[in-house]
């Protein structure tokens, strides 16, 4: 099975290749030129200004020496900002990594002191010409304004189990399920909730058994999601509130087993006095269920796979 987190950490190494080919060539410019000038601050500040412009978006640019303290002062494309000059940046995460043999690094991300927003920095490491290090460029960046790909992250369809609350957990054995309303009117709940998402666009729906309740998104309006407290969905004329939309083409889940799905919920609800679906999830498009038992352990999984699970799968996954 692939990694929980493969794909999402394969995204973020290709933002991160992306950044460094777009900053390292010019940062080394810059590098070159400070060590020619080397210590003198209005030099260094002279050069910073020059070659701002060759760092896409960069939101501060300056010079550190060898011992991380500023000897330039910040340079933006506002101007030169002297509050940081003599600054100690030694306590920084980007001066705690190790800078790689190649003399440039950038950074892992972390939140700003000032603006407390996602930044990163690239570090350049300064020679003179005789190969000895000087000290360090540093450039500032708000991820807000770097040109990354910007590629929408794709979750991808596996298994994930979470486990849940350990208080909840610990005690489990000591509570039973008790009958809620929408247990008791669980026929007609269903059939008003597969009618919803067949014919009247809704793709996405939360099922809370143990508090009779549920709350959906509507394809026509997708941004805001609706709750239905429990007299909504026992009530069949709820489905009149909600235009008649054919079904998605691009669902994953086909329409007719929207019903086996649903039925399977029903199953896990009743299985077992002590370990019971207290909620339930499905989303058309991405083609996942998810599921928290009584326990509080959560499970997103394939529908296709889910369907496939017998009773006593998911009593022993609920228990463990």
């Amino acid at each position: 099975m692939t990694d929980p987190k493969a794909a999402l950490k394969e995204s973020i190494v290709r933002q991160r290749e992306s950044l460094r080919k777009l900053l390292q060539s010019p940062l080394y410019d810059i590098a070159e030129a400070c060590s020619r000038v080397w210590p003198a601050r209005p030099a260094l500040n002279d050069v910073l200004r020059e070659k701002l412009e060759l760092v896409p978006n960069c939101k501060y640019l300056y010079v550190l020496n060898t011992e991380a303290i500023q000897i330039s002062d910040n340079v933006s494309r506002d101007g030169v900002i002297s509050n940081d000059y003599g600054r100690d940046r030694s306590r920084r995460p980007y001066m705690c990594e190790v800078v790689p043999s190649s003399g440039f690094l950038l950074s892992d991300t972390y939140i700003s002191l000032r603006a407390h927003r996602p930044s990163l920095t690239a570090i350049q490491l300064v020679r003179d010409s005789d190969g000895k290090a000087l000290g360090f460029i540093g450039a500032d960046f708000d991820l807000r304004d770097l040109p990354l790909t910007r590629e929408l992250y794709e979750e991808p369809r596996y298994w994930q189990q979470i486990k849940g609350d350990p208080s909840i957990r610990g005690t489990v054995f000591h509570q039973s399920r008790a009958d809620s309303d929408m247990d008791k009117h669980l026929d007609t709940v269903l059939s008003v909730v597969e009618e919803l998402m067949t014919k009247h666009g809704v793709f996405h729906v939360i099922l809370h058994f143990s508090s009779s309740r549920a709350i959906i998104w509507q394809m026509e309006d997708p941004y805001r999601y609706r709750l239905l407290d429990i007299d909504s969905l026992i009530d069949p004329d709820i489905c009149l509130a909600y235009p008649h939309q054919a079904y998605s083409r691009e669902a994953t889940v086909p329409s007719n087993q929207i019903h086996e799905v649903l039925e399977a919920f029903r199953q896990l609800r009743f299985m077992d006095e002590t370990f019971y679906l207290r909620s339930g999830t499905l989303n058309i498009f991405n083609g996942l269920v998810g599921l928290t038992f009584s326990c509080d352990g959560s499970h997103y999984i394939p529908y296709d796979e889910f369907l496939d699970k017998k009773h006593a799968f998911w009593s022993m996954q609920a228990a463990n």
